[in-house]
């Protein structure tokens, strides 16, 4: 059988499905010299917009700390101690919310409500640079931490207390007037609010520890105010004051520093706790071990002898005994040594006086 000739000039493989057109295609090119049909070019990769950008460095809205913090910032913030890490902590804000409430209304005469926004960390020099001015910022000591602490008191809060102190009418807001220094009658007025909320902030750690937080001075520029190193760590806690249509807020800020001689405390998950103890297993323990069976040894000799006269020993070798009766006898619990004694007798049974406790020298460390 003859092949036939192809015919027309219809390339081998002319019938192949469609998805081979590519494949057939290139080997016509390499067998003429015609260069296979460049390949489609990659898309330009796509370019971050602004929103896109400010929240990977974290500079997006609310992104600058706490949970909310992304990218950058988080990194940046790693190192920092939240203050979590002190349950303890917030319950003692949470105490001097309530005290406070109660002081300041005594010190106004007014209808005051404190409540508390957020408890964070940062650093300190981080929040000196973002105090809003004008404000006061009063530096207070606590004298059984030997450290310091920051009250910040706004703008706002600083007029609305002066205009209740002064008999300001009820339901007005307080009068702003900005781009002057403060008075020395607004300091004094402003200092006598700073002493009753340093007494409340005592009374939230009696019940903890006893600490005297002391007023120390007030300053009006962050940069006289400084009380730890710009890198530390230190705890916010920021507060809301209150009054009807009057009101402000305060600030109180805590180095770690600060707080380290207590934070074996602040570390508890409840009032009290003691960890890896419980008063029921110990009690128990304690009641089991007074039922105990103790094996006492009384020794009434003790001879040094040679290796080659113990192996010479043979059944019915005599060993004297310098105990005599009357003697002073040692009883000992294992190797430990606990009384001297006496040997005697008892209704045909021997029997041992206790004489006196033999003291034992505590273990050096």
């Amino acid at each position: 059988m003859s092949d036939t000739p192809n015919q027309g000039g219809v390339p081998p493989g002319a019938g192949a499905a469609p998805d081979d057109d590519e494949a057939l295609a290139a080997a016509w090119g390499a067998e003429t010299g015609t260069p296979a049909e460049e390949p489609t070019a990659v898309a330009p990769a796509r370019v971050l917009n602004q929103a896109e950008i400010d929240s990977l460095l974290g500079f997006d809205e609310g992104g600058g700390d706490g949970e909310n913090a992304s990218g950058i910032q988080k990194i940046i913030n790693s190192g920092l101690v939240s203050y979590e890490r002190l349950p303890m902590l917030e319950i003692v804000f949470d105490r001097l919310v309530r005290i406070m409430s109660t002081s300041l209304r005594n010190f106004t005469s007014d209808n005051v409500e404190v409540g508390i926004d957020n408890i964070l960390s940062l650093r300190f020099g981080d929040y000196l640079n973002s105090i809003p001015l004008p404000a006061m910022l009063a530096v207070f000591k606590a004298e059984e931490w030997d450290n310091y602490g920051l009250m910040v008191v706004d703008s706002a809060m600083i007029y609305s207390i002066v205009d209740v102190l002064l008999g300001g009418r009820r339901g007005t807001a307080a009068m702003r007037i900005e781009g002057r220094p403060y008075t020395t009658i607004e300091r004094t007025l402003v200092e006598r609010l700073i002493h009753v909320v340093l007494a409340d902030l005592s009374s939230a750690f009696d019940p903890l520890c006893p600490v005297t937080f002391r007023y120390e001075r007030l300053e009006v520029n962050p940069r006289f105010a400084t009380i730890s190193r710009l890198s530390n760590a230190a705890v916010l806690a920021r507060l809301r004051v209150d009054m009807e249509d009057r009101g402000g807020r305060m600030e109180l800020l805590v180095p770690y520093a600060t707080l380290e001689p207590v934070r074996e405390l602040l570390l508890q998950q409840f009032m009290g706790e003691k960890f890896g103890r419980d008063s029921i297993w110990e009690t128990h323990l304690a009641e089991e071990l007074w039922n105990t069976d103790v094996e006492l040894d009384v020794v009434l000799d003790e001879q040094t002898m040679r290796l080659s006269d113990v192996i010479a020993l043979r059944p019915g070798s005599r060993i004297a005994l310098g105990a005599v009766p009357g003697a002073t006898v040692a009883l000992r619990c294992g190797a430990v040594p606990l009384f001297e004694a006496r040997v005697g007798r008892r209704k045909n049974r021997l029997a041992v006086r206790i004489e006196r406790e033999v003291l034992r020298a505590s273990p050096e460390r």
